[in-house]
């Protein structure tokens, strides 16, 4: 059997438009070849949620430039509501230290600071895509 890929959704929730690296991070991940689903910015957290679960998808990339980190508990929350607590979530971007712990409370697995190297994030996403995978029994 063929193993598949990680399947990595890369997006931006709230109303933070700043995409710029966030579009970085999703080349990155497809670059190191996993399968990325780069939503544009202003979803919702019911959207992300569904697609998620549509997809199968391994792991979350949230990226936040201004506050919208700090509505990503909502979605931890949303996420085990729907059945979909096994996805892993990762953060990038402008996250003050006080607000990290916040984060990986709400159950985020990682959290990646402006000047994170990429493949310290290809290497944690390929990382928390096995965890996933063992959890689940899926195909690895």
């Amino acid at each position: 059997m063929f193993e598949r890929p990680p399947k990595v959704i890369v997006t931006k929730i709230g109303f933070d438009g700043h995409d710029r690296g966030s579009r970085v991070i999703a080349a990155c991940l497809r670059d190191a070849g996993m399968e990325v689903i780069y939503t544009p910015p202003w979803q919702e957290i019911s959207t992300v949620v569904k697609l998620a679960i549509e997809e199968d998808a391994d792991v979350i990339g949230i990226s936040s430039l201004a506050t919208d980190h700090l509505i990503v508990p909502k979605l931890m929350l949303a996420l085990r509501e729907a059945g979909a607590k096994d996805v892993q979530v990762i953060v990038g971007g402008i996250v003050p230290t006080k607000d990290e712990a916040l984060l990986i409370e709400s159950g985020v697995a990682k959290v990646f600071h402006p000047g994170s190297s990429l493949q310290d994030i290809v290497d944690e996403v390929r990382l928390l895509s096995g965890q996933r995978k063992k959890q689940t029994g899926a195909q690895v």
